[in-house]
């Protein structure tokens, strides 16, 4: 790694929304699991605020000394359906209420892991902290709730997809905010920085570092330089940025990992955008050539654009993970919400655009009034793309008790607004209700 190269992209912070979006430790919380749930809690804050004890210090150190802004402190523990199951409790909302006091006493942003893998079925612990999420989500302000219902090796499992429809709309009645802190995976990662999504995965080390890297401003930034120039040199010239980016990025990681005395994870580099003026991922879209995000050709676009972040990524460090790629957050990209309120970007064109990206349906506000097998439905549209095409895909929606279409909802700091997206007045209940597991895809069979 040359130091010198990685400083010379310092230019780029100040009229470039150039940052580290998250510095996250994860946590892996095993030696942690008691049958007794008081001692199993103790243990995990103790735990936690041991182990990341120094994460903000040293993040505010790095930041100072090398003038790299780093937006996010984040903490991910490993799932807690996995740790709880041991106590035979009835409800898991004390295990995040530890969490959370935990984050709050560390003076992180947020902590993951509240979280479930029931891709293929429900082991104890599973449909009790299901259950729990609305309830854990009203009564903490820093945890983060993540389930993953599906993957390309296992199937969907429908219980699961209609479970979660059913917790979207319990979570949005207490509090609607709090659905911005759940998120609904297919082939969900380990080791992601990012939240709402981030858990520590069972395969993960003891603890571990992993940085998020988020630079959308200067991608679109090299692209006006090359206006007018072939796709190939649009994908070169994202792809040499990527590259830069990166090397940041693993900087940062190493220096924290170092200090911190933890082992370095990934680097994930993913064009995640804020509301902030020259931080959108669509108006990287439109730089490439379109008039506006949504219209013919924003697929291809964005498929290119994905591709060629992780092709600089990979080319820029050994340990590239995460997710690392373009996020299309409605609510948290100001072109997003500008292609929505013109009529250019609907639902379906984002569904389309999700097979291409890095996640999913993100930050999408809808009607209050959608039925909870709508949400569930459109869970599964999602996973389905997921498990078909062997990606990660995802689900983040928030239903606004009050609000119709055309709407607009305030979400406040990094989460921005949102328009009040329609939805399919046609129902899917009857599908929804038959439950069961949809069957891994024949390519699957890969031994």
């Amino acid at each position: 790694m040359e130091s010198e190269k990685i400083l010379e992209t310092i230019h780029m912070i100040s009229d470039e929304n150039l940052d580290v979006r998250t510095i996250t430790m994860g946590i892996s919380l095993l030696d942690c699991i008691d049958s007794d749930s008081d001692k199993a809690c103790q243990k995990i804050y103790d735990k936690i605020t041991t182990k990341a004890k120094d994460l903000v210090k040293v993040g505010e150190q790095i930041q100072e000394e090398y003038g790299i802004p780093i937006i996010n402190k984040r903490v991910t523990v490993t799932p807690i359906s996995l740790i709880a199951a041991a106590s035979h409790d009835q409800d898991y909302v004390k295990y995040a209420l530890t969490l959370d006091k935990a984050a709050h006493t560390l003076g992180i942003d947020f902590i993951g892991g509240y979280s479930a893998l029931v891709q293929k079925g429900y082991q104890n612990g599973d449909k009790t902290l299901i259950k729990s999420i609305p309830e854990a989500l009203a009564q903490t302000d820093l945890v983060c709730a993540s389930v993953n219902v599906g993957s390309t090796r296992s199937g969907i499992n429908m219980d699961a997809v209609a479970e979660m429809g059913q917790a979207v709309k319990k979570a949005s009645e207490l509090d609607f905010m709090k659905n911005a802190k759940m998120v609904i995976f297919c082939n969900a990662v380990e080791d992601n920085p990012f939240m709402a999504g981030g858990f520590c995965g069972v395969s993960e080390p003891d603890t571990v570092i992993n940085v998020g890297v988020s630079g959308p401003g200067v991608v679109k930034k090299a692209l006006e330089k090359v206006k007018g120039a072939s796709m190939d040199v649009v994908a070169e010239t994202i792809k040499q940025t990527a590259f830069k980016v990166t090397r940041m990025g693993q900087m940062v990681g190493a220096v924290a990992s170092e200090r911190l005395g933890v082992p370095f994870g990934i680097v994930d580099l993913s064009l995640a955008p804020t509301p902030a003026v020259g931080d959108s991922v669509a108006q990287v879209l439109e730089e490439i050539g379109l008039e506006q995000v949504g219209t013919h050709g924003t697929t291809a676009a964005l498929a290119m654009l994905n591709d060629a972040v992780k092709k600089g990524g990979i080319m820029a460090c050994s340990h590239v993970g995460g997710l690392s790629g373009a996020f299309i957050p409605v609510s948290e990209d100001a072109g997003m919400i500008d292609a929505v309120n013109a009529g250019t970007l609907t639902l379906s064109k984002l569904e389309a655009m999700t097979a291409v990206c890095s996640v999913g349906l993100d930050m999408i506000a809808v009607p209050g009034d959608t039925p909870a097998e709508t949400i569930s439905a459109m869970i599964a549209d999602e996973a389905a793309i997921g498990m078909i095409n062997n990606k990660t895909t995802a689900v983040r929606v928030i239903p606004v008790p009050g609000k119709k279409v055309g709407e607009t909802v305030e979400f406040g700091g990094l989460l921005g607004h949102a328009p009040i997206m329609g939805v399919n007045p046609a129902s899917s209940a009857d599908m929804i209700h038959r439950g069961g597991l949809i069957p891994a895809p024949i390519h699957s069979f890969k031994n």
